[in-house]
């Protein structure tokens, strides 16, 4: 029997956003990806980021996961709108799936609107949704809300922290950051804007967690280019590059270092071609001569040829996955080839990653990592860099987000140290009201996931998942039972077994045990005088449970299905 979940009194937290300045997660506080926060001021509310995060072995049948937005859903007349700091997929990678839920404005910048246009064309929505473009630096005013858009550096195009002004004081929410003297693409860090911030006051500052545990700095773009080329050029055979597909300065790095050594440069992988294609038409890759296709550069010499990949974290069905597991149309890896992973291991992603690896040494080919020479830098801040942040803003109050539990704990304990009075670790699903009077955590609202099971959205729980995962450990069992119009057996049961042996003698003696289990049950003296009485599905279940726990050891999801004869 599943149990409802206790139903969670939402008023306390409707009653703060009506007459105070509230800030509430719905995803990224406690995890890192499908990052989604909530701001309300005097009974408005804004959103902020609309994220996914990526399924694994313990979400069978969910590739792509996004945060539930039954809560924004049941203040929708008061959402003023959806505002997005930058591309990535985890920052807005679920609006092309949530904006018929929420109904409101889209703002972003021109790299990030054409990535979610691109987005809302495939999902029919591209005339629907009011996306709107804000220049870089730029300003819009919702409600009660001020939001300048201040320009960051991170790992992709056009990255924005947000500067939010409110009747009780200024928020900054940082998105993405880190400080890299040499990005290669876009400006530096406007550490101006930051240091009249702080000059003019902030009550709180909203900032990423991912990388607290590191100590000094990330490292720079311009400093991944130069030991490119000089690893590139180490190389006689094909080379291929694996890299996050909307990291264009490393794209163009890449292609830089492919030219210095006398290289052609083909993009593999759908995802690339598309950030290739908004990105130039936002005026980015200037200088950098267009790709080739894969099926052009294999007819260079093997010393001429060079591959960018998707695939870096092992993605089943990926470029370079299908390359590795010589499954790929075009492409080719062979023994004296090499294959350089310009990108970093997500958490949770190291099985498949070692797994492809392994695919490609088998081959002969060179794998190269980060371990191997410095190929890449994250975009994300090491602890000098948020003390730089912190050192410019100068925030009364300090909210983490965007990591695990102990990046977030870690983080308002760093801030602490740098002399921010408070720090507040907030949690997916709690409401920090953080003005009139001293932040405090006022209340919760319902969070979950949504999943994308097939075309359909629905909630990940156990109530879906649970029946998966106990099928793909143990296997499944099928029963089907014909009776008579008394419930009597009128045909020999059938039992049919799905992922339970690999034996096919061990298949036929577990099935014939199950079934003189059915006719066991099935003949037993109580049913003989009750000829009209129901047929009892749930003891032949469990009994063909254990007839088959017997005979394997497993303890299969069991199905019976009854059958009426005419």
């Amino acid at each position: 029997m599943t149990v409802a979940a206790p139903r969670i009194d939402t008023g306390p937290v409707i009653a703060a956003a009506r007459t105070g300045l509230v800030y509430l997660p719905l995803g990224g506080a406690g995890e890192i990806g499908m990052n989604f926060y909530l701001y309300a001021c005097n009974g408005k509310w804004i959103a902020v980021e609309c994220g996914v995060t990526f399924g694994d072995d313990t979400t069978p049948g969910i590739d792509v996961m996004m945060a539930d937005t039954a809560f924004l859903e049941s203040v929708r007349a008061d959402l003023l709108g959806l505002v997005l700091t930058h591309a990535h997929e985890d920052h807005q990678g679920a609006v092309a799936y949530l904006w018929s839920r929420l109904g409101c404005p889209v703002y972003a910048t021109g790299f990030t609107a054409g990535l979610v246009r691109a987005r809302l064309k495939e999902a029919g929505l591209e005339r629907e949704v009011p996306l709107h473009e804000v220049p870089l630096g730029g300003e819009i005013t919702l409600g009660p809300f001020g939001i300048r858009y201040v320009t960051v550096t991170h790992s992709i195009p056009e990255p924005n922290a947000l500067a939010i002004t409110t009747p009780f004081g200024t928020l900054v929410h940082t998105g993405d950051w880190k400080i890299d003297p040499g990005p290669l693409i876009g400006k530096t860090i406007d550490e101006k804007s930051f240091r009249t911030l702080g000059d003019n006051g902030v009550l709180a500052m909203i900032c990423d967690s991912t990388n607290v545990f590191n100590e000094g700095s990330s490292g720079s773009e311009a400093d991944v280019r130069e030991v490119l080329t000089e690893t590139i050029g180490r190389f006689k055979g094909r080379v291929a590059v694996a890299c996050f597909a909307s990291n264009v300065a490393r794209v163009e790095s890449i292609a830089r270092a492919a030219a210095a050594n006398g290289r052609h440069v083909a993009l593999v992988g759908r995802s690339l071609w598309r950030i290739n294609e908004i990105a130039r038409a936002c005026g980015y890759l200037k200088g950098v001569p267009e790709f080739l296709t894969e099926h052009d550069c294999a007819f260079l010499p093997r010393e001429r040829a060079l591959y960018i990949c998707t695939g870096s974290q092992g993605e089943r069905g990926s470029a370079l996955a299908r390359i590795a597991a010589n499954d790929h149309a075009n492409v080719v890896l062979e023994e004296g080839d090499a294959v350089l992973f310009s990108s970093r291991n997500i958490p949770g992603n190291e099985r498949e990653i070692y797994a492809m690896q392994d695919q490609l040494a088998r081959k002969g080919c060179i794998v190269v990592t980060g371990k191997d020479a410095p190929i890449h830098v994250s975009g994300h801040p090491a602890r000098a860099e948020l003390a730089q942040l912190y050192g410019w803003v100068r925030p009364r109050h300090s909210v983490p987000m965007h990591g695990e539990q102990r990046h977030l704990m870690e983080h308002a304990a760093y801030a602490r140290s740098l002399g921010v009075a408070e720090a507040h670790v907030v949690s997916n699903g709690h409401a920090l009201r953080l003005a009139p009077g001293e932040p405090e955590i006022v209340g919760e609202v319902p969070v979950g996931r949504l999943g994308l099971d097939g075309a359909r959205l629905v909630p990940v729980d156990d109530v879906l998942l649970g029946p998966r995962r106990r099928a793909a450990f143990s296997g499944t069992a099928f029963v089907t039972v014909v009776v008579d119009r008394k419930g009597r057996l009128a045909a020999d049961p059938v039992v049919s077994l799905d992922g339970v042996c690999a034996d096919p003698r061990e298949d036929h003696d577990a099935v014939a045990a199950a079934i003189d289990e059915v006719e066991r049950v099935m003949a037993r003296p109580a049913r003989r005088h009750r000829d009209d009485g129901p047929v009892p599905e749930e003891a032949i279940r469990l009994a063909v449970r254990r007839a088959v726990n017997r005979t394997t050891g497993k303890k299969p999801v069991t199905r019976v299905h009854v059958v009426e004869s005419r």
